[in-house]
């Protein structure tokens, strides 16, 4: 009886101990499930200016206290966007990232609201050589002939200027992909200008020739220049010199010659009298004053 007693406590304490591991089990499960959130993410890499479709994403679990800013949290509401930048394989799709709902493809849906897209022609060497991709920026530098008034007369000098600063490159050519494995020469480059930005733009391409200028992507400082002349170029014409030498150290003051010893004071002779000749006639006659 004893034996049969023990069973049935070993018995009752198994079923207990598995009673405890799956309420333990299902309850770590609903905390783990109501700490995540579904969230789009791409599985592909998606290029500026393509359209979502299912195949392009797909929703995974995401820890909810390091959700990003205006992630995707529903499939449906983005399919048919398109997108404003490049997307990499496994990154969240955000909302910033989206043209607003109803754009159509194209460039135009990745031109941000109140901005312009205008094209411009470049070299291989205005077009720094390949290297402005879509996404970086650059400054635009113009030359060209400036006025300067003299005296009475109007004289004209050739300047260097950078007229805008921190302009975004949407394409190059026809392309609006990023590849940054290796520059590409191309022979116009597109690129997001307020409607004041595009005047100056179309303004310094008919007075003179356009250079970019690649910038470092964080850096948001102006460069305030006033710009480059040839008499600014050249010091005003004037040749650069070289640092006088220094001045030799004196020479030692020779010695000073002995002064003359002085003359012992010599006694004044009585001034003589004044005397003055008198002619009459032919009589002559001196007088003693």
């Amino acid at each position: 009886m004893r034996n049969t007693r023990a069973l049935t406590m070993i018995g009752v304490s198994l079923i207990l101990a598995l009673a405890a591991v799956v309420v333990a089990a299902q309850w770590i499960a609903g905390q783990s499930s109501g700490n995540n959130n579904k969230v789009a993410v791409a599985v592909l890499d998606i290029s500026m200016g393509a359209r979502i479709t299912p195949e392009l994403v797909r929703m995974v679990d995401w820890p909810a206290n390091s959700m990003p800013a205006g992630a995707v949290v529903d499939l449906k509401s983005i399919e048919g966007r398109i997108t404003r930048t490049n997307i990499q394989r496994g990154e969240p799709v955000l909302e910033i990232k989206l043209a607003p709902a109803g754009t159509t493809g194209g460039l135009s849906a990745v031109v941000a609201e109140g901005k312009r897209a205008m094209t411009v022609r470049v070299n291989d060497v205005v077009g720094v050589a390949g290297f402005a991709l879509p996404g970086n920026f650059v400054d635009i530098l113009v030359n060209t002939q400036s006025d300067s008034r003299g005296d009475n007369a109007v004289r004209e000098q050739a300047i260097s200027k950078i007229v805008l600063e921190r302009i975004l490159v949407l394409a190059i050519a026809q392309e609006s992909n990023r590849d940054d494995t290796k520059p590409k020469v191309v022979n116009a480059v597109t690129l997001e200008l307020t409607p004041e930005q595009v005047e100056m733009l179309d303004l310094a391409r008919s007075v003179g020739t356009l250079s970019l200028v690649l910038r470092n992507q964080i850096d948001p400082k102006s460069a305030n220049t006033s710009g480059a002349t040839k008499s600014s170029l050249l010091d005003d014409g004037k040749p650069r010199t070289a640092a006088a030498p220094p001045l030799a150290a004196a020479a030692p003051v020779a010695a000073a010659a002995p002064a003359p010893a002085p003359r012992p004071p010599q006694p004044k002779a009585e001034r003589a009298g004044d005397k003055v000749e008198v002619i009459k006639g032919l009589e002559r006659s001196s007088q003693q004053f």
